[in-house]
Formats: structure tokens, sequence, C-alpha cells
């Protein structure tokens, strides 16, 4: 019988290069005050021995845990995933934030908490016993729960809260729906439209009500009236096709609706009324999931940096837990505007 090899440990390493646990340790961890020729000692023993750091032995030889907790709503995401109809938030959020965990030692974990869950404090509490996470990352809308909040910080774990800015404990970073919608506004109106049309998210997103923002400046400083132009749905594809009749009635020759969904319920209807897309509307999403991408025409969307707002939220609650200041107010991980097939000029 083959004898099993002898795992390399952290004593391996300090004896190799003839130094101490503790110093082993803290370049391991990225602390501070190794000198740069005992670290780089350190990582050419790890190298050579081919050690890999357990994180069992690094929460147990301190206060951390290395461990980063991303929450989602198990609802959305869960729908989306048996949908199968290319959602990638959950992809985007993995890719920049267990990438940038990676780079410090932690891992990223990411549990589904339903949002209307009258369970929703006892839910968390068993993630929160069975991880004890350094930090929590909370997406929309669990980032403007208050039930959320009030636990997280009375547990006294580190927060970053995406897409919300309203009071409470934590990092608060946005991805510049305001902005973004601007943008897309702003593009349709270089492009020659007067009326543009607008369906926004449902309310219990606070990015709904920015977009709704950035929309009406955008009108507002061209001087155009946004009267009857804008609809409300829920993300998904029937509300989109629910909304699109009352603004294509009201005059609208191209349409931004809040994410790729909608967007499509509104082409769907667009076709049926023998509409051609761009000819005769213009169409903007949000998101830029891979459907926006694949579908004919593709579409003109808002590109958000999912990927690099987790980067950042990572970041943050890592460089908070090693003691750095935070930022002043609230950060924000600016959009870009992606130019595709359904838009163009507006005719006659």
């Amino acid at each position: 019988m083959a004898r099993r090899k002898q795992a390399v440990t952290i004593r391996h390493v300090a004896a190799d290069a003839g130094v101490s646990l503790q110093t082993v340790s803290r370049v391991i961890n990225k602390e501070p005050n190794v000198r740069p020729e005992m670290a780089e000692r350190v990582r050419a023993s790890i190298a050579k021995l081919g050690y890999v750091p357990s994180i069992a032995a690094q929460r147990m030889s301190g206060s951390r845990s290395y461990l980063i907790m991303a929450l989602n709503d198990r609802e959305r995401t869960i729908d989306g995933w048996r949908a199968r109809d290319g959602t990638d938030w959950v992809d985007q959020m993995l890719l920049g934030g267990m990438l940038t965990c990676a780079e410090h030692g932690y891992r990223l974990i990411v549990e589904l908490v339903d949002t209307h869950s009258d369970h929703i404090e006892r839910e968390l509490s068993a993630a929160l016993a069975a991880l004890q996470p350094d930090g929590v990352i909370l997406t929309p809308p669990h980032s403007a729960n208050p039930a959320i909040l009030a636990l997280l910080d009375d547990a006294h774990i580190g927060l970053a809260r995406i897409g919300s800015l309203a009071e409470g404990p934590g990092f608060r970073l946005t991805m510049g729906d305001d902005i973004a919608a601007g943008l897309a506004t702003r593009h349709l109106i270089e492009l020659g439209h007067e009326r543009i049309g607008l369906i926004a998210g449902p309310d219990e997103y606070e990015l709904s009500g920015w977009r709704v923002d950035g929309w009406r400046a955008a009108m507002a400083e061209a001087g155009l009236s946004i009267e009857g132009l804008l609809a409300q749905g829920d993300f998904s594809r029937q509300s989109g096709r629910a909304a699109a009749p009352s603004l294509l009635e009201a005059g609208a020759t191209a349409i931004i609706a809040s994410n790729d969904q909608m967007t499509l319920g509104t082409l769907e209807i667009a076709r049926e009324r023998g509409l051609e897309v761009p000819g005769d509307l213009s169409l903007i999403s949000f998101d830029d999931t891979p459907i926006a991408r694949f579908h004919h025409p593709s579409l003109t969307a808002v590109t958000q940096p999912i990927a690099d707002v987790t980067a950042r939220a990572v970041e943050l609650i890592i460089a908070e837990r090693g003691g750095e200041a935070a930022p002043d107010g609230p950060v924000v991980v600016f959009p870009s505007l992606t130019v595709r097939q359904s838009t163009g000029p507006r005719r006659g």
C-alpha cells in the first residue's frame, strides 16, 4: 500500500526560509511590517515546497476568517437560473469578487436569502454563525433592508452595500445609474429623438428612481417633454410587454428599458405592431447581459460594471479590516454605453 505523501506545513516553509512561524503567517496574510527581502525568501520557499495555505489554519491563527460573504436575492436569482435567460449578474459578481479575494488570501462565498421572507433574520443569522465572515457584500434590494443592516451592524461585521444610498452602516457603492440613464437619453437625443420613453424598474430598488432621475434630467436639459413617457415594470419580460403600448401610444420613437428582459418584451410588442427596430423605434437596455449581444438586432445597452463594483467592495472590506481609513461618501464605479444595432436616427 502506497504511503500518503506528507503535507507541506507552515513549519516546513519557516524552516526552509530560516524565519519564524509568525513571519511566514504575516507574509501569507499579506500583513505589513515584514522586510521585503524576508518576504521574498518566504515566497520562494512557498513556491519551492508547493505549500498551499489552509484557510482553516488561517482562521485558527487569529481573529480573521478570511471569508467574505456576498448576499443575493434568492427568488430572483433562482428564477433567472431556471429560466436560462442569459442573466449573468452572479457570474460577474463572482468574477470581480472571487479574483479580488484571491489576491488578498480570502475566499468569496455567495449566499441566497429571500427578500420578503418572514425568517430573513433567522436565515442570515444561521449563515453568519456557520461562516463567520470578515465582511458581507449586499446587493439590491438587500442593501437597503433595515433588518439586515441592523443585524450586521450589531454583529460588527464589515459591510459593503451595492446599489443603496440609504442611511445606515457600511460602505455605499453605486454603478452611477443616474449617469447611465443620462448617457442613454443623450445618445437618443443626438440621433434626433424627442419622444423618449422610459420603463422604470420596481420601487423596492433604489436604482429604479436614480434611472428615472437621470432620464428626467437629460430630457429637461434638452428642453423635451416627458408627458406620458414614463412607465413602470418589474424587470420581467412580461412587464416590458405591458408597459410598451402606453409609451408607443404617447408617440415614443425611442424607449429605454431598465433591464434586458423588459427591453425584449418591448421589442416583441414593436414587432407585433409591425414596427422596425431601429427604423421606427430605437431601443436601449440596461445590464448588457449576453442576450443583449446575441439577440437580433443586437441591443444598445448600458454596460453595468458589476465585476468592478464587487471587486471594489471586497477591497474596501479588506482595507477596513487592515485599519485603513474609509472613503468619504459613496463610491461610484462608472458605467458605459455600448452602442449596437437597436438604435438609429429618428425617421421623418
